[in-house]
């Protein structure tokens, strides 16, 4: 039943109108870069929403003062404008708001410079749509915004959960799954890092076709017999969880340098947005194991007709991926 379930659930989301992306909607996006003299250039991106701006709206604190901004216009995935807001006695104790959010889905990430170079990020909800800005985040605040970003990336990033997904179906065997999970870890903590503080330096668009191919690759072999699988995939799973985790790493790195990281906190950050992903990805699996515990209390003569739900879910699982994979490809 946990594999009935599953491909339900891949069946589901594949269908869904629209939901090709491997992400979900994106969030809003509110940049403020400090241009000396206490004014700041303000860049605001608000989601498409079937070929329509979102109705939300940014609101600066009530001491800033705007030149007249364009209108928006729409740059294939939101709707962006730029204006140059002057705020007498700067940012600090003033309110951030994102007016409509409450009565959305979304989120919004603010990207803020108190000075010149001095990069804090904080996030926004329907549940939270407006902040004080702080004069010197702490340390809590940074820990609980990169852990919050990390964490809603995974879970909003399809293809990344997609991975997770096969990968527990194609490993039955819950000591190797652990250590599979774990590799998995470990190596895309290992390229997160690296790509973020400028070790490595891979053009997205190949990392993201990679990624889409290492679905495929788990898809197919869940799709085999298990007596016809690759040996290395069978016995020693947290290799191939360790190999595709360092690709999955650039991913994320790519994701984390879109949203910025606070100058002189940028470990501390890192850290957070890291243990936010794991978070995620800790919480599907759990799901996932429990869906499958659950089902077969309920459905025990679903064991019967495991091998062939697992090899329609494959079939399901390598489609889209192969489908991101052309896409994106196409997209070089």
């Amino acid at each position: 039943m946990k594999r009935l379930l599953l491909l339900l659930l891949v069946i589901f989301t594949t269908c869904l109108p629209g939901y090709a992306p491997a992400h979900a909607l994106d969030p809003g996006y509110l940049d403020l870069s400090s241009i000396g003299q206490e004014r700041w250039r303000v860049i605001w991106r608000a989601p498409d929403v079937n070929g329509r701006k979102m109705p939300i709206e940014a609101r600066l604190p009530g001491n800033c003062s705007q030149e007249p901004s364009p209108p928006p216009s729409f740059d294939g995935r939101a709707w962006t404008t730029a204006w140059v807001a002057s705020c007498p006695g700067g940012l600090e104790g003033g309110v951030i708001e994102i007016v409509g959010l409450e009565q959305t889905r979304t989120e919004t990430l603010v990207r803020y410079e108190l000075e010149p170079g001095q990069t804090q990020v904080h996030r926004l909800t329907s549940t939270e749509t407006a902040f004080t800005v702080p004069e010197d985040p702490g340390v809590l605040d940074i820990l609980s915004s990169y852990v919050a970003l990390g964490a809603t990336h995974i879970l909003e990033g399809l293809d990344h959960l997609l991975f997770v997904f096969a990968l527990v179906l194609l490993v039955r065997d819950r000591n190797r799954l652990f250590w599979a999970i774990t590799a998995f870890t470990v190596a895309h903590s290992i390229t997160l890092a690296s790509a973020t503080l400028g070790w490595l330096n891979i053009p997205p668009p190949p990392v993201e076709a990679v990624i889409a191919l290492s679905i495929v690759f788990l898809a197919y072999e869940l799709s085999l017999l298990p007596e016809n699988r690759d040996p290395l995939a069978v016995r020693f799973p947290w290799i191939v969880a360790f190999a595709f985790g360092l690709i999955h790493g650039l991913g994320f790195a790519g994701a984390l340098r879109e949203i910025g990281l606070p100058d002189g906190d940028i470990p501390l950050a890192l850290f957070a947005f890291n243990i936010g992903v794991e978070f995620g990805q800790i919480l599907f699996v759990v799901v996932v194991l429990a869906i499958g515990f659950a089902a077969r209390l309920v459905y025990p003569a679903i064991k019967d007709r495991a091998v062939q739900l697992e090899r329609v879910t494959s079939y399901g699982i390598g489609s889209l991926a192969a489908f991101w994979v052309i896409e994106r490809i196409a997209g070089f």
